[in-house]
């Protein structure tokens, strides 16, 4: 198992653990709630390139440390929050962050251990799988401070039902992990001391398969939402030839000819 790269307050704001393929992201600023500050803004914005670019991770787990998952902005932090900005409000960048919407193709869990508030929320909107603790709260309370949810607003409504998308929206009322899992948020609750198992035997099934052919596969999904059908399918297939011209599409050919687990190498 390696850790993060560095040393020092901002390093430790964010822990990064690989174990074999499977890369663990922990907001680790627990005294704070895990709200987000500038420093730790800088933190996971290190650990996300970080798993984005490293090759032998190949799915991460995303949680905090102590009761909260994250609470959100931290208000009365130093820094932006947000992250570094420069020029005018119109020429501001608004993808800077995972949670703004970097693409990292690569699979994501989240294991939601507590308070899941603002920018943690934002966050778990952008996993491709949330398993809650029975502890877990949700919640967008920024409209209760009369600011808009942005990122919020453009991704929770395409992850569950439009009306239950807009009760938490519009509201700023949280809801527990139960409720979580009805409307489709969750996809699964698990008792607290077996988050992080669950989360774990869940990467483990992840990386059995080919890593290339995942990423191929998240990035066909994502791309082709808004695509009309002939458009999606020509860029399925365009994907699909590309994966299949790797190594490791030989090697699972080779695999299963021969009885055998296929070894995979992401080439």
């Amino acid at each position: 198992m390696t850790s993060a790269d560095g040393a020092g307050p901002v390093a430790d704001l964010v822990r990064y653990d690989l174990d074999g393929h499977v890369a663990t992201i922990t907001y680790n600023r627990p005294e704070r709630l895990n709200a987000i500050d500038g420093a730790m803004r800088q933190a996971l914005n290190a650990a996300f390139s970080r798993f984005r670019d490293e090759e032998d991770a190949w799915v991460a787990i995303v949680t905090g440390a102590g009761r909260a998952f994250c609470a959100g902005a931290d208000l009365r932090g130093e820094g932006d929050p947000t992250g570094e900005f420069t020029g005018t409000f119109w020429e501001r960048p608004t993808v800077n962050s995972f949670e703004s919407g970097w693409e990292i193709f690569k699979p994501v869990i989240a294991a939601v251990n507590g308070y899941c508030i603002g920018y943690g929320f934002t966050l778990v909107t952008w996993c491709d799988f949330v398993i809650a603790s029975e502890r877990a709260e949700f919640g967008f309370p920024e409209v209760r401070l009369g600011v808009p949810t942005m990122v919020g607003a453009i991704r929770l409504p395409r992850k569950i039902n439009w009306q239950y998308a807009m009760e938490l929206l519009l509201t700023g009322e949280r809801i527990g992990a139960d409720r979580a899992h009805e409307i489709g948020l969750a996809g699964w609750v698990v008792p607290h001391e077996e988050l992080m198992n669950e989360a774990r035997a869940l990467a483990a099934r992840l990386v059995r398969g080919a890593p290339l052919a995942a990423r191929a596969i998240k990035e066909v999904a994502v791309r082709t939402a808004d695509l009309p059908m002939t458009d999606a399918i020509r860029f399925g297939e365009t994907m699909r030839r590309v994966a299949g011209a790797t190594e490791d599409a030989a090697e699972g050919g080779a695999a299963a000819a021969e009885r055998r687990e296929p070894r995979w190498r992401a080439r």
